[in-house]
Protein backbone atom coordinates (compact mmCIF):
# COMPACT_ATOMS: atom_id res chain seq x y z
CA UNK A 1 0.00 0.00 0.00
CA UNK A 2 1.57 3.78 -1.05
CA UNK A 3 0.16 6.58 1.52
CA UNK A 4 -0.37 9.60 0.18
CA UNK A 5 1.34 13.13 1.68
CA UNK A 6 -0.81 13.90 4.21
CA UNK A 7 -0.85 17.20 2.68
CA UNK A 8 -3.80 18.90 1.81
CA UNK A 9 -2.59 23.01 0.78
CA UNK A 10 -2.72 24.74 3.49
CA UNK A 11 0.70 25.35 3.91
CA UNK A 12 1.31 27.56 7.00
CA UNK A 13 2.54 26.71 10.13
CA UNK A 14 1.65 27.87 13.96
CA UNK A 15 4.61 30.15 15.02
CA UNK A 16 4.59 28.63 18.46
CA UNK A 17 4.17 24.70 17.90
CA UNK A 18 5.48 24.68 14.46
CA UNK A 19 2.93 22.34 13.16
CA UNK A 20 1.30 22.68 9.62
CA UNK A 21 -2.27 24.43 10.19
CA UNK A 22 -3.11 22.13 6.94
CA UNK A 23 -1.55 18.34 8.22
CA UNK A 24 0.14 19.21 11.23
CA UNK A 25 3.32 18.04 10.53
CA UNK A 26 6.94 19.80 11.23
CA UNK A 27 9.06 21.24 8.39
CA UNK A 28 11.00 17.66 9.66
CA UNK A 29 8.15 15.24 8.95
CA UNK A 30 7.99 17.02 5.86
CA UNK A 31 10.91 16.19 4.97
CA UNK A 32 10.89 12.66 6.05
CA UNK A 33 7.63 12.57 3.86
CA UNK A 34 9.68 13.56 0.82
CA UNK A 35 12.35 11.05 0.90
CA UNK A 36 12.24 7.99 -0.98
CA UNK A 37 13.57 6.09 1.34
CA UNK A 38 10.67 6.76 3.81
CA UNK A 39 9.15 3.24 4.50
CA UNK A 40 5.33 3.09 4.51
CA UNK A 41 5.85 1.71 8.36
CA UNK A 42 7.14 5.21 8.97
CA UNK A 43 4.19 7.05 7.22
CA UNK A 44 1.74 4.49 8.75
CA UNK A 45 2.57 5.72 11.99
CA UNK A 46 3.31 9.44 11.59
CA UNK A 47 -0.53 9.99 9.93
CA UNK A 48 -1.54 8.36 13.41
CA UNK A 49 0.50 10.73 15.36
CA UNK A 50 -0.30 14.11 13.24
CA UNK A 51 -4.09 13.16 13.66
CA UNK A 52 -3.47 13.06 17.10
CA UNK A 53 -2.18 16.56 17.46
CA UNK A 54 -5.08 18.06 15.81
CA UNK A 55 -8.05 19.61 16.93
CA UNK A 56 -11.73 18.71 16.27
CA UNK A 57 -12.30 21.17 13.69
CA UNK A 58 -8.79 20.77 12.04
CA UNK A 59 -9.36 16.96 11.92
CA UNK A 60 -12.78 17.23 9.94
CA UNK A 61 -11.50 19.14 7.41
CA UNK A 62 -8.32 17.26 6.65
CA UNK A 63 -10.47 13.53 7.12
CA UNK A 64 -12.51 14.90 4.36
CA UNK A 65 -9.68 16.60 2.30
CA UNK A 66 -7.32 13.38 2.69
CA UNK A 67 -9.94 11.04 1.75
CA UNK A 68 -11.11 13.10 -1.42
CA UNK A 69 -7.42 13.35 -2.14
CA UNK A 70 -6.91 9.27 -1.79
CA UNK A 71 -10.13 8.93 -3.47
CA UNK A 72 -9.83 10.62 -6.44
CA UNK A 73 -6.42 11.96 -6.87
CA UNK A 74 -7.16 15.39 -5.96
CA UNK A 75 -8.90 17.18 -3.74
CA UNK A 76 -12.45 18.63 -4.85
CA UNK A 77 -13.85 19.83 -1.43
CA UNK A 78 -12.24 23.23 -1.32
CA UNK A 79 -12.95 23.51 -5.36
CA UNK A 80 -16.90 22.91 -4.54
CA UNK A 81 -16.51 25.79 -1.88
CA UNK A 82 -15.27 28.60 -4.76
CA UNK A 83 -18.21 27.62 -6.99
CA UNK A 84 -20.16 31.03 -7.35
CA UNK A 85 -24.25 30.04 -6.95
Amino acid sequence: MKFISPCISICKSDPKTGFCYGCARTDEEKKVWKNPETTNSWKKENLIILRKRMSETQLKTFNKSYNEKIEFGKMVYTKELKKEP
